[in-house]
C-alpha cells in the first residue's frame, strides 16, 4: 500500500467517526461530542505536525479516537521510515470498549501505533527510561491540575528540545494553570494562532480558543529554585 492509499484509509475512517459517530459510546448523552475533538481541531493539530514533520508523537488520552486519527494521519502523510505513535490511555479497556482503538486499527494505523493501558503517571516515566525521544506530544487526558501537571513534568523531558506540546482543553482553569508554570518558569512558548481557526469556549465573557500548541526551548537546563515565577 502507498503512502497515499494508507492516507486515504485513514481520512476515510475520519469522516465517517465525524458523520455518524463511533459504532458504540458510554452510556450518556452526547458523549462523543462531548468527549472528543470537533473535526476542525483534529485537523488543525494533523496540519502542525506535518509541517513540524514529525517522526514520533506520545498522546495523553484515546477514548474515541478522533485526535489519535488526525495524528496518525499526519504519520500516513510524512510517511517516515519508522514512524512511532504512543497512546496512553488507562480506561480505553474498561470505560471505552476498545472503540477508538478499532478505530484505529481500522484505519490501518494500528501496525505504527502502540497503545499503553495505563495511567500516564506511571507510563509516561516508563517510556522515559526506555529512552523513547518524542518530536511532539499530544495531552487530553486527566483534567486534574496535579495529573496534567506531572504530564507536562515528564513530556518535557521525553519531546526533543525544540519540540512541540498541543494541549486539548486550555480553556479550563485547571489545564491552564498547570501550562502557565512550564511557560513562566521553563521557556515554553506558544505558537501564536496555531489553533486560531479552532473552536472557542466563552470564559468572562471573552471567547477562549479550546488548543494551544508550545514549543519547548532548544536548552531544557534546568533553572535554578530561585529563579522561580508564581503562576
Amino acid at each position: 500500500m502507498t503512502a497515499r492509499e494508507r492516507v486515504a484509509r485513514v481520512q476515510d475512517v475520519r469522516r465517517r467517526l465525524a458523520a455518524d459517530g463511533p459504532p458504540w459510546t458510554r452510556p450518556h448523552e452526547r458523549d462523543f461530542e462531548t468527549v472528543s475533538m470537533p473535526e476542525r481541531d483534529c485537523d488543525l493539530v494533523r496540519d502542525l505536525l506535518i509541517a513540524e514533520g514529525v517522526e514520533t508523537v506520545v498522546e495523553v488520552g484515546l477514548a474515541y479516537g478522533s485526535s489519535a486519527l488526525a495524528i496518525g494521519e499526519a504519520l500516513a502523510a510524512l510517511d517516515p521510515p519508522d514512524p512511532q505513535h504512543v497512546v496512553v490511555d488507562p480506561f480505553q479497556e474498561t470505560a471505552y470498549s476498545n472503540v477508538g482503538w478499532a478505530l484505529m486499527r481500522e484505519a490501518g494505523l494500528d501496525s505504527a501505533t502502540r497503545l499503553v493501558v495505563e495511567p500516564s503517571s506511571t507510563a509516561l516515566p516508563r517510556l522515559l527510561t526506555e529512552g523513547l525521544v518524542a518530536d511532539a506530544a499530544f495531552v487530553d487526558g486527566s483534567h486534574r491540575f496535579h495529573e496534567v501537571f506531572v504530564d507536562l513534568y515528564f513530556l518535557r523531558k521525553l519531546v526533543r528540545p525544540g519540540g512541540l506540546i498541543i494541549m486539548d482543553d486550555v480553556w479550563t482553569p485547571s489545564v491552564r494553570t498547570a501550562v502557565r508554570y512550564y511557560e513562566r518558569n521553563l521557556g515554553w512558548t506558544a505558537i501564536p494562532d496555531a489553533f486560531a481557526a479552532g473552536s472557542a469556549w466563552p470564559i468572562d465573557g471573552a471567547p477562549v480558543i479550546r488548543c494551544a500548541a508550545f514549543r519547548l526551548p532548544d536548552d531544557l537546563t534546568e533553572p535554578p529554585f530561585e529563579a522561580f515565577h508564581p503562576f
